[in-house]
């Protein structure tokens, strides 16, 4: 056993480490002051460690063992904070990890967007400047039946928009239901307040009926507006106002109806069981005047806030000087036409676009993904960990259908032979390269192959061998 003092001089100079890691053509790579400073950190470690005692052999400071330490931890350090993650949760639209995954035809356009110039702001018929917001307005109004569009980054952006151009320093009447709060603290009633709208709540929690718009309707009215409630649902003794009978108290006040649908959605669900979200198309046909949706979430694009409606009431929201402020950029524009293009055809948009085509899963589909992937489990980890297969159930995220459980076959992992517990797997997929976000459940490590692509299977059963057997 060596003093503190005896041990320190057995550390290595930082120019020795940097040498050796300039020795090492992956690492070399690095920035020179990216690596510097992962050494200086890796020694400051090991300083730190004499000193509370956790090294107190010499042997453990031999250049033979402690630079492949370092270079293990400079390779942790190089990589970038923002990176790929395995998605086992089965949580189709997880807000947390990323949420909607890009279309193949989405990610070559934004490819191509970043590789090259483009028309961005350049209309090729005049050779004179353009609108950025034509290469998708006409797909938008084709889709959704609406008379004119635009497009901002998200659609917490989209509904400010809106609200500061139709009804700044007026009235906006929303029911008490619907007054939402969404993830990242986002409100309704915040959002209203910065527009400069002023917010004008009726009824009840759980019961707003159309004369109480009606008594609440002044001249300082500008709009009455609808909020998809998103994450959550109001059952039992409950009643609404329905769009049908908003627009026939607008129609006789002369009020505009607005309605932000949260999520939203181009596609049917209903046609693969999913049933209480209506399309666009719909909301429009029924009378809203002015719609906002998110780009991505169930529509399954870049993220974007899309408002659409009625030409009288989107022009002017076109000229607001904030618009320049929340306008998209060249690869949300790119990612988005490309989207919207699968949208023409309803059964290509189900088939190219992950977000549907994962939802659109069948049970027997997904039973037999689950039994691929515990069958390389099993061949991959051994006797010392039980896989098997049972019932579960997904969710599809980003506040659409919450109350909607989506049935699926989860992978079950029993690591206890392993001595390894759920929770000290987890934390290990946390660190692993890439990491892999799983659930706990009946106190099993679990994973769900609706989230899954199948190229991930083997990259997955790879991560899951080396957190439990190295």
């Amino acid at each position: 056993m060596s003093t503190p003092a005896a041990l320190f001089r057995h550390l290595p100079s930082t120019d020795a480490a940097l040498q050796y890691l300039e020795a090492d053509p992956l690492l070399a790579a690095l920035p020179r002051d990216l690596r510097k400073d992962a050494a200086t950190a890796f020694l400051d470690m090991l300083r730190a460690a004499i000193k509370d005692g956790r090294i107190d052999n010499a042997a453990h400071l031999a250049d033979a063992v402690l630079f492949p330490q370092l270079a293990a931890f400079v390779r942790r350090a190089g990589q970038p904070h923002f990176c790929r993650v395995l998605n086992a949760t089965g949580v189709v639209v997880h807000t947390n990890l990323g949420r909607s995954l890009l279309a193949e035809e989405a990610i070559q356009a934004v490819t191509q967007a970043n590789r090259y110039y483009s028309n961005l702001e350049f209309d090729l018929d005049s050779g004179e400047r353009g609108s950025r917001y034509s290469h998708v307005e006409a797909l938008i109004c084709r889709l959704t039946g609406a008379e004119a569009a635009l497009v901002v980054n998200n659609n917490a952006a989209a509904v400010l928009l809106m609200l500061a151009t139709l009804c700044q320093g007026q009235e906006v009447i929303v029911s008490r239901g619907q007054l939402v709060e969404i993830g990242g603290s986002f409100r309704i009633p915040d959002v209203m307040a910065r527009s400069g709208a002023i917010l004008k709540e009726v009824g009840a929690t759980n019961r707003t009926h159309p004369r109480d718009y009606e008594n609440a309707i002044t001249d300082q009215t500008a709009a009455l507006l609808k909020v998809h409630t998103s994450n959550f649902r109001i059952i039992g003794f409950t009643r609404e106002v329905s769009l049908a009978e908003l627009r026939e108290i607008g129609g006789r006040h002369g009020l505009p109806v607005l309605e932000d649908l949260g999520s939203g959605t181009f596609f049917d669900f209903s046609t693969i069981g999913l049933h209480g979200e209506p399309t666009v198309r719909e909301v429009l046909a029924q009378g809203a005047d002015v719609v906002t949706c998110s780009g991505d979430k169930v529509l399954g694009g870049p993220q974007a806030g899309i408002i659409m409606g009625r030409k009288q009431f989107i022009d002017p929201i076109k000229k607001n000087p904030l618009n320049r402020a929340l306008r998209i950029d060249k690869m949300t524009l790119a990612a988005l036409e490309a989207t919207l293009r699968l949208y023409l055809d309803p059964a290509q948009a189900r088939e190219r676009i992950p977000t549907l085509r994962m939802l659109a899963m069948t049970h027997e589909a997904l039973r037999q993904k689950a039994g691929r992937l515990a069958r390389r489990l099993r061949k991959e980890l051994g006797a010392g960990v039980r896989v098997s297969t049972c019932p579960g159930a997904s969710r599809v995220g980003g506040g659409a259908f919450p109350e909607r459980d989506l049935p699926t076959t989860l992978v079950e992992l029993d690591t206890t032979g392993m001595g390894l517990s759920p929770d000290e797997l987890q934390r290990r997929l946390l660190e692993s390269d890439p990491p892999l976000v799983g659930r706990i459940e009946r106190n099993r490590f679990c994973l769900d192959p609706r989230t899954l692509l199948d190229e991930e299977l083997p990259l997955a059963t790879t991560v899951l061998r080396s957190a439990i057997i190295s």
